[in-house]
C-alpha cells in the first residue's frame, strides 16, 4: 500500500493489472463451457497474447498441463491440435512449439 501512496503511477498500474487478471479469469470460466475445439483455439490465442510471440509460440506447459487448464483429457488436446494442423490452422513444430498459420480462423473457432 505504501508504494501506491509514494508513486502516483503505481496505484493505476496495480489496478490495471488486477483488472486484466480478473478479465482473464472470467474468460477462462466462460471457456470451460465451450467445445474442445473452441477451448484449444482460445487457449492458443491467449498464449499468443500473453507471450507476445505470435505467430510462433513456445508453450510454457506440456499437453497434460494444457489439458488440466482446459478441463479436457490429454488425448482430446492431442487430437484437437492434430485436427487444427490437418486443417492448416497451425503447424506443430514440436510438442511445445506451435506456429499459428491462420489466427483469424482460430478466432472464429474460439467463439
Amino acid at each position: 500500500m505504501m508504494l501506491a501512496e509514494n508513486d502516483p503511477n503505481a496505484g493505476g498500474e496495480l489496478t490495471m493489472w488486477a483488472l486484466t487478471e480478473l478479465f482473464r479469469a472470467q474468460r477462462h470460466l466462460l471457456m470451460l463451457s465451450q467445445t474442445a475445439l473452441a477451448r484449444v483455439a482460445a487457449f492458443l490465442l491467449e498464449m499468443a497474447e500473453r507471450l507476445k510471440t505470435s505467430p510462433e509460440l513456445e508453450l510454457p506447459m506440456g499437453r497434460r498441463e494444457i489439458a488440466d487448464y482446459l478441463g479436457l483429457t490429454i488425448e482430446t488436446v492431442s487430437r484437437t491440435l492434430a485436427r487444427l494442423e490437418q486443417s492448416s490452422v497451425i503447424t506443430l513444430e514440436s510438442s511445445r512449439r506451435i506456429n499459428l498459420l491462420d489466427p483469424d480462423r482460430l478466432i472464429s473457432l474460439s467463439e
